[in-house]
């Protein structure tokens, strides 16, 4: 049965990809130089990632595998220390880039009595701590085997949280009767991504909402009637984004503060 509340009515389900939609930027970039500002030889990572990432782009790598590589940057770190730059990271960062219009949907959604669950591919590392800044009741990520210190490539456990994979990792949070392949979506419930990857986690709501999306995901999501925000961003366009994530690899980027008034969802398609 769906999920009741104290009334024994039904509660509707707000799911969220994190990455571009709540904030706009890559959170394992934007980590990674939360990281390298307060201990910068860390830095020594770029020596082994860089040379790998043509082989990335080329496709001759796993996307799987390099998100192990990257992770390289955390190796050696205790885990009381990772846990701890985790919650700072949340609690100081996050709050300062996360979207004022993406956040205010959280907020309606929650003053609206209905289940809130953060679904991300990023590593679980600080997924947790996101989630309880922003106000979730639950949180899915890609899953890391846990160690007293990081190792160098550490083992994700189970699938890349990503594309249809979202949907499985979190079915222990959904109704029991809900069966996505029945085309039938959980009621009174709303899906928020920025990207096509994300096709099957709005699929299974009766409202999909697209952050920025490419023109590829705003020709998906005009025939299927979902609606479209555009916060203002920190930078212009997909390059403009990449040059971001390229200086939070490499740890001079400096956060600013998001600041402008709360968008409602548009009509379908881009504004």
């Amino acid at each position: 049965m769906y999920e009741a509340d104290n009334r024994g009515q039904t509660r509707g389900y707000a799911l969220f990809d994190l990455d571009h939609t709540l904030l706009p930027f890559d959170t394992q970039a934007l980590f990674c130089n939360f990281v390298l500002q307060r201990e910068p030889w860390r830095a020594v990572y770029l020596l082994w990632f860089l040379p790998v990432v043509p082989l990335a782009a080329a496709k001759l790598v796993s996307l799987r595998w390099m998100k192990r590589l990257f992770s390289s940057y955390l190796w050696g770190m205790p885990k009381e220390k990772l846990d701890r730059y985790a919650k700072e990271f949340a609690e100081t960062v996050v709050r300062q880039v996360a979207y004022p219009a993406v956040v205010a949907e959280v907020k309606r959604h929650r003053d609206e009595g209905r289940i809130l669950i953060l679904n991300s591919a990023s590593p679980e590392i600080y997924v947790a701590d996101i989630a309880r800044v922003l106000g979730f009741d639950h949180w899915v990520a890609t899953r890391l085997a846990p160690r007293e210190r990081m190792p160098f490539l550490p083992e994700i456990i189970g699938p890349n949280n990503k594309h249809g994979a979202k949907i499985p990792a979190m079915k222990h949070l959904l109704p029991e009767d809900f069966d996505p392949a029945a085309g039938r979506p959980l009621p009174d419930s709303w899906g928020y991504s920025d990207s096509s990857a994300d096709v099957p986690l709005l699929s299974v709501c009766e409202h999909g909402v697209m952050i920025h999306p490419s023109t590829h995901f705003a020709a998906i999501g005009q025939e299927r009637g979902w609606t479209t925000l555009t916060p203002p961003r920190p930078y212009r366009g997909k390059w403009g984004g990449r040059l971001a994530s390229l200086l939070q690899a490499l740890g001079p980027y400096r956060v600013r503060q998001l600041s402008g008034d709360v968008d409602e969802p548009s009509s379908t398609g881009v504004e």
